[in-house]
């Protein structure tokens, strides 16, 4: 998984690893012939590596109109396809060596807090008293 000029360009062999993920395709509906998956996923790199809105993504490229690759992100996001391959992704790279997890955050907002233990004595309210009225 080496590196290029083109980051959005998928080789053979991480495509190989993609490709059993994905979900299967809806059933054919009239219409042109649909995008191949591997241009899709390519187009949607490609968008979000450009940080360009779908609607700007070149047709000459290739990759079909930014409509196409933003629906194919869609399903393929409730799928739950983005999960799976993000798991498999830090395991090969995990069990080759090449994650440096001392660099590694959690995010808090995504995790449980806990309520703690309840506590066993009552403690003293910081907050304002009622006073004695005077009149």
């Amino acid at each position: 998984m080496g590196v290029t000029t083109r980051p959005w360009i998928v080789d053979d062999d991480l495509w190989a690893l993609i490709e059993p993920l994905l979900p299967p395709r809806p059933e054919r509906s009239p219409g042109p012939k649909p995008v191949p998956d591997r241009l899709c996923l390519q187009g949607i790199l490609y968008v979000l590596h450009q940080d360009i809105a779908w609607q700007l993504l070149p047709l000459e490229l290739g990759f079909g109109s930014g409509q196409t690759c933003w629906r194919r992100l869609d399903r393929w996001q409730q799928t739950g396809f983005f999960d799976q391959l993000h798991r498999i992704l830090l395991a090969k790279l995990n069990a080759a060596g090449q994650l440096d997890w001392s660099r590694a955050c959690v995010d808090g907002s995504h995790i449980r807090a806990k309520w703690g233990k309840p506590r066993s004595a009552r403690r003293q309210s910081t907050g304002a008293r009622r006073v004695a009225n005077t009149t």
